[in-house]
C-alpha cells in the first residue's frame, strides 16, 4: 500500500541544511515531510565534521605529550590505542546524534520517512511506501567523496571519509590522494597518532587558502614528519589490502609510493543519483542543482537546493545558512540571498588556516587596483609567545580601505576570524576592529593589531605630528 501525503514542504536529505529548514518550517506550523535513506544528521555528523574533529582532538593530545619536554615537563612517548580512539569518536557522534534524531524531529511535528526519495513529477515525491505532493520541495542530499578515474583504483581497497573513522586496524603507512583540507587534517591526525603518512597532491596543497599562510601550515606538518608531495599526479594504483602502491608523475620522474592504506580525498561531488530529477523538471549538472543566488531551481520554481546539492561552497555552516536563506525568502518573503554574507572556511590542522571571503590573490584578480593588505604576526602576540605557539599571521584584505577578506593562520585561527566575519557581515568599517578593548593577553588581539597597522602611517605620520604639535599650544 502507498500512503498519500500532502505537505507545505517536502525535504529530501536529513543533513545540516535539510534538518534546519525542516525544523524551522515545522516550528512555524507548516506541514513538513522529511525523507532520509541513510543516517539522520547526514555526512557532517556521521562521517565529516564531528568525527574528524574528535579524531583531531585525540591527535592533539598525543602531540601535547611529545611537546611536553620543551615546557619542562617530562613525559614518555605516547602510544595509541586505536580502539579507544575510535570509541572517543563514536562517543562524540552519539552525544550529538539526539539533536538530529528522528525522534526529535517527529516531536517537532515533522513526518520522517527513512526511505530513498525520488521525483514522480514536478510537484510529487515518492518512495517505496509513500507519495507526497508538496507546495515546496527542498533537495538537500549533500555530497560524497569524488573517486578520480585513476588506473587501477577500482581494483584496490581504498578508504574515504565514510570509512576512515572505523578502520579495523590502525594504518602503518597512510597514503592520501589529495592535499586539501580533509586530506591534510587526516594526514596530521594519523601522523600524530603514530602512522607514517604521505600526501600526494597534483597541484598546490591547500590551493584555496592564502599561499603564504598555506605554506606556514604545510611547513608545520612536514616538521612533524608528514611527507607532502606537491605537483605529483597519481597515474596508476596497484596492490592489495595492506600493500598499496601508487605510481606518480611529477614532471621530472615517476616516483612510486608504497603504503598500507589509501585514503581518497581529492574533492566531493553532489549526490543526485536516484532522484529522477528529469521527471521533476529540475535542471542539474555534475556540480549540483542549477540554482540562482536565491537557491531556487532555475527550471522548477517549486524546488530549492540547499548545502552541497546547490553546487556552491561545501561546508556544513553554509548548508545551515542556506536553510536560513530559504526560510527568509520562501516563508517570510524577505529578499535574502545566498551571497548576502561572506563565507568562512577553516582547515583544522595545527596551526589552523582560516579564510573569509577573498584571499589577497583573489582580490587582486577581481579588482584592477586599490587592493592593500594589513597584517600582524603571531610571533609578536604575547599570548602566542607565552604558550610557545608563535607560527602564524593575521592578514586583512582591503579594497580602497574596505574589508573584502581575511586570512589567518595560527593557533585558534578559526575562532579568531569570526571577529572579522562579524564586521564584514554587518558592513562595519575597518576602524570598528580597532575601537574595542581587547582583553590581555589573547590571540584574538592580532585582529585589532592588524587593523591598527593599516592606520599607523596616517596616525603617526608627518602631518599628524604637525597637528599634534600645533594642538599642544592650546591649554
Amino acid at each position: 500500500m502507498t500512503e498519500t501525503l500532502k505537505a507545505d514542504l517536502c525535504v529530501i536529505g536529513a543533513g545540516s541544511g535539510g534538518l534546519s529548514a525542516a525544523a524551522g518550517a515545522a516550528m512555524l506550523g507548516l506541514k513538513v515531510v522529511l525523507y532520509e535513506k541513510h543516517e539522520m544528521g547526514g555526512d557532517c555528523l556521521n562521517y565529516g565534521c564531528v568525527p574528524s574533529k574528535a579524531l583531531l582532538s585525540c591527535a592533539k593530545a598525543a602531540a601535547s605529550v611529545r611537546e611536553a619536554g620543551k615546557y619542562g615537563i617530562g613525559a614518555s612517548a605516547p602510544t595509541t590505542d586505536w580502539s579507544a580512539v575510535k570509541a572517543h569518536v563514536a562517543g562524540a557522534i552519539a552525544t550529538i546524534a539526539p539533536v538530529d534524531s528522528q525522534e526529535r524531529f517527529e516531536g517537532l511535528g515533522v513526518t520522517v520517512i527513512r526511505e530513498a526519495a525520488r521525483f514522480a513529477d514536478p510537484k510529487t515525491i515518492v518512495s517505496d511506501t509513500t507519495r507526497t505532493t508538496a507546495r515546496r520541495i527542498i533537495i538537500a542530499t549533500g555530497s560524497r567523496a569524488f573517486i578520480p578515474p585513476v588506473e587501477g583504483l577500482d581494483r584496490v581497497p581504498y578508504i574515504t571519509n565514510e570509512s576512515i573513522f572505523t578502520l579495523p586496524d590502525f594504518p602503518s603507512h597512510l597514503v592520501i590522494l589529495g592535499g586539501g583540507p580533509i586530506g591534510l587534517e587526516m594526514a596530521q591526525a594519523f601522523r600524530r597518532l603514530g602512522a607514517e603518512v604521505t600526501v600526494i597532491e597534483m597541484g598546490r596543497a591547500l590551493a584555496r587558502a592564502d599561499a603564504g599562510h598555506a605554506a606556514i601550515a604545510l611547513d608545520a606538518l612536514r616538521a612533524e614528519g608528514v611527507t607532502i608531495l606537491e605537483q605529483h599526479k597519481a597515474v596508476r594504483i596497484s596492490g592489495e589490502a595492506g600493500k598499496i602502491r601508487v605510481h606518480t608523475e611529477n614532471g621530472s620522474g615517476s616516483p612510486v609510493i608504497d603504503g598500507s592504506h589509501l585514503l581518497v580525498a581529492v574533492g566531493r561531488r553532489a549526490v543526485m543519483d536516484g532522484l529522477d530529477l528529469e521527471k521533476g523538471n529540475v535542471y542539474h549538472s555534475p556540480k549540483g542543482i542549477e540554482v540562482g543566488d536565491t537557491l531556487r531551481s532555475r527550471s522548477n520554481p517549486r524546488v530549492w537546493a540547499l548545502g552541497d546539492a546547490a553546487g556552491r561552497e561545501q561546508f556544513t555552516h553554509v548548508a545551515g545558512w542556506h536553510a536560513s536563506v530559504f526560510t527568509r525568502r520562501a516563508l517570510f518573503k524577505q529578499r535574502t540571498k545566498a551571497t548576502s554574507l561572506p563565507v568562512p572556511a577553516v582547515t583544522y590542522t595545527s596551526p589552523e588556516v582560516a579564510q573569509l571571503a577573498l584571499t589577497e590573490a583573489d582580490a587582486r584578480d577581481q579588482f584592477a587596483s586599490g587592493v592593500t593588505t594589513s597584517s600582524f604576526p603571531f610571533h609578536e602576540n604575547d599570548r602566542a609567545i607565552a604558550e610557545g605557539k608563535t607560527a602564524g599571521e593575521c592578514k586583512l584584505v582591503l579594497h580602497k580601505g574596505r574589508l573584502v577578506g581575511a586570512s589567518i593562520v595560527g593557533e585558534g585561527a578559526g575562532d579568531i576570524i569570526q571577529m572579522v566575519g562579524l564586521a564584514m557581515s554587518n558592513g562595519l568599517k575597518l576602524s570598528a576592529l580597532t575601537n574595542f578593548i581587547s582583553p590581555y593577553p589573547t590571540r584574538a588581539e592580532v585582529v585589532k593589531r592588524a587593523a591598527s597597522a593599516h592606520f599607523t602611517p596616517v596616525v603617526f605620520g608627518k602631518n599628524m605630528r604637525r597637528l599634534v604639535g600645533l594642538l599642544q599650544r592650546f591649554p
